[in-house]
């Protein structure tokens, strides 16, 4: 049950400052918390991309 409750508080403090963080770390938080939940991918996109506009970044270079 604890364990539940930190995740809980550890995930509220990642969205809390995910636009401080750099790029490849938001994106490695996203796709650990989006293995077995695609079908949530862009609902928790659009979330985060709401909370924290300035992480709209631009495409990768191929």
């Amino acid at each position: 049950m604890a364990e539940a409750r930190f995740a809980e508080l550890l995930g509220q403090a990642a969205m809390d400052v995910w636009g401080d963080m750099p790029r490849d770390i938001q994106e490695a938080l996203f796709e650990t918390a989006m293995k077995g939940h695609s079908g949530q991918r862009e609902a928790l996109a659009r979330l985060l991309h709401d909370r924290h506009p300035r992480t709209a970044h631009p495409a990768k270079p191929a």
